[in-house]
């Protein structure tokens, strides 16, 4: 099983861990519609069968079920439980209400809370879900090395930060990590993030290496028109003409490739962000059992190089590619 350390962590982790966002369900502001927890359950189990190794969330994910989920998924298995990170800053109140909040005091909270959902005795990686507000991203930092010096956490990094956000907190602690996403729709994290990473010893899980489910081989427009209300998919720029039409294409080429290795196109997508040698691992999102399958061979599945000149070039080829970026 192929590993990377991540970091300057103690932590090997598998190419693709798993991706725990739509497992908070429907009826929240950055939902993925209605999810079934059985379904997540059994999508967790399928990929910790097959060697993954560590699981992300992140407490509003679900306003807290998400992080609930995993600890029921955890709690029917034996044996060595995967490595457990999870996210803090995004607050929300009694309406449901999400904002972000950086505060010593409320950092100490959220931790807490997550701990107690999650249901171990401390959390593998924390990170700061989005650098909001600016102002207090060294408060929060400072929040976050505090809670790594009594143990509560053992790892602590960033997610959504650029490189001047990043060195503003190393000024106060090391860094282990940067979240960001990356696709081959949305790649402009090579530009700044993923030199500056590679320099100062961070490691990089990116989310969304899939595109949120675009470039996974099984979307069309009819799915795309058809997404619950509650879809925070419905509103995104990826989504909408002219950029899907391309986006599809580009799910198209990866598919065909796919068929060569009998790999899924989610497959071809994951392997296309696990190329870059800044990226230590891929988020990958799965919402039951059959789409754990389909993506889990990316654990060790690579294109070669001639495929990524291929899906270079499809990239860069006229106007409509270049709308996509």
């Amino acid at each position: 099983m192929r590993k990377k350390r991540l970091g300057q962590s103690d932590m090997e982790l598998t190419s693709i861990g798993v991706g725990a966002w739509a497992m908070g369900g429907g009826g929240w502001a950055f939902a993925w519609g209605p999810q079934d927890d059985a379904q997540s359950i059994a999508a967790i189990h399928t990929a910790l069968d097959q060697g993954v190794n560590w699981i992300d969330t992140a407490a509003v994910y679900g306003l807290g079920h998400s992080e609930e989920v995993v600890a029921r998924a955890l709690a029917e298995r034996k044996g060595t439980r995967p490595y457990v990170f999870t996210k803090c800053e995004r607050t929300w109140n009694e309406k449901g209400e999400i904002r972000g909040v950086l505060k010593s005091e409320s950092i100490r909270k959220e931790c807490e809370a997550s701990l107690r959902r999650l249901q171990v005795d401390a959390i593998d990686l924390y990170q700061i879900h989005w650098p909001e507000p600016a102002e207090d991203v060294e408060e929060g930092w400072g929040a976050l090395a505090r809670l790594q010096e009594e143990g509560k956490v053992r790892w602590i990094g960033v997610s959504n930060f650029n490189a001047e956000q990043m060195e503003r907190c190393r000024r106060i602690a090391p860094v282990t990590s940067l979240q960001p996403p990356y696709s081959a729709v949305s790649p402009d994290v090579e530009k700044e993030h993923f030199p500056y990473c590679r320099e100062k010893g961070i490691g990089v899980i990116v989310y969304s290496p899939m595109k949120s489910g675009l470039l996974a081989g099984t979307m069309t427009k009819e799915r795309v028109a058809d997404f619950p209300q509650d879809d925070f998919r419905r509103r995104a720029l990826a989504f909408q003409e002219p950029q899907l039409s391309r986006n599809l294409e580009l799910a198209a080429l990866m598919k065909r490739i796919g068929l060569r290795h009998g790999r899924s196109a989610g497959e071809v997508a994951i392997a296309w962000t696990l190329r870059h040698p800044a990226v230590t691992a891929a988020i990958v999102g799965m919402r039951s059992a059959e789409q754990a399958r389909g993506v889990l061979g990316a654990l060790e599945f690579r294109l070669t190089e001639e495929e990524i000149a291929e899906i270079q070039g499809f990239r860069a080829g006229g106007a409509a590619g270049a709308s996509v970026l």
